[in-house]
């Protein structure tokens, strides 16, 4: 596996988004969801922007990710002796599941997950720089979804601590997306969840690219992509 090298400065940052349906944008016929709305953001052909490829998948929980992570990554380069430049990790709300009823089983046992995403991370982080952006809080009086799983708060905060502690050791940035609603009410959020209660609506796809773009750690990215418009912006007028 090659490493990323540095960017010349002509050309946009290939950055990919992997994980769940968070990142796939299942809830929002309207404008895709978050990663989406990000990617139609940078990638007018006229402009810097960066290249944001969606490769999220329905369902998937950390095992998955990290089985297709090195195929996913090394096929996402465009140009020869090129690789990726970021990758954005947001997965872990399936592996909190309990199966079949409130108090069965986790999807992922506990201590299997917490291994299976340090291999992750680890994985990741020796590829190119990593974001990680945390689960939504789900409607507890919504599950089961799809009559089976059913997902709390008890094991989301569980979970999510689990990997926020886990990027931290490893300095990966971490949005944390659950404290941030949790601490914005119930009635904010119910107003941001779909009917199944699992997946944000379209507004809540847009609080979500809110809170993304505002996060320091993808901020540097957006001041990136702006420079690089900027200069060649002032390159095409100077030709005029």
């Amino acid at each position: 596996m090659q490493l990323s090298i540095p960017p010349n400065q002509c050309q946009p940052l290939k950055i990919i988004a992997l994980g769940d349906s968070l990142v796939y944008g299942f809830g929002d016929p309207e404008k895709g969801g978050w990663v989406e709305q990000l990617r139609r953001w940078w990638m007018s052909p006229d402009s810097a922007g960066h290249v944001l490829y969606n490769l999220g998948v329905r369902g998937d929980r950390t095992q998955q990710v990290a089985q297709r992570l090195e195929v996913e990554f090394r096929h996402r380069g465009e140009l020869r002796n090129r690789v990726p430049d970021l990758i954005i990790l947001s997965v872990g709300v399936n592996d909190s599941a309990r199966l079949a009823r409130p108090d069965g089983r986790n999807y992922t046992d506990f201590a299997v997950f917490e291994s299976e995403m340090a291999s992750l991370l680890d994985m990741a982080q020796q590829l190119c720089p990593v974001l990680f952006v945390g689960m939504v809080p789900v409607d507890e009086s919504k599950m089961p979804f799809l009559d089976c799983f059913y997902y709390n708060h008890s094991d989301q905060y569980r979970y999510k601590e689990a990997t926020r502690h886990a990027c931290l050791k490893r300095g990966i940035p971490y949005l944390d997306i659950f404290e941030r609603w949790m601490q914005r009410g119930e009635t904010w959020r119910l107003q941001r969840l779909s009917e199944d209660g699992l997946h944000p609506n379209t507004l809540g796809y847009q609080a979500l690219l809110e809170d993304a773009i505002a996060w320091e750690a993808l901020a540097t990215y957006h001041s990136q992509s702006h420079d690089r418009l900027t200069q060649l912006s002032s390159v095409q007028i100077s030709k005029h």
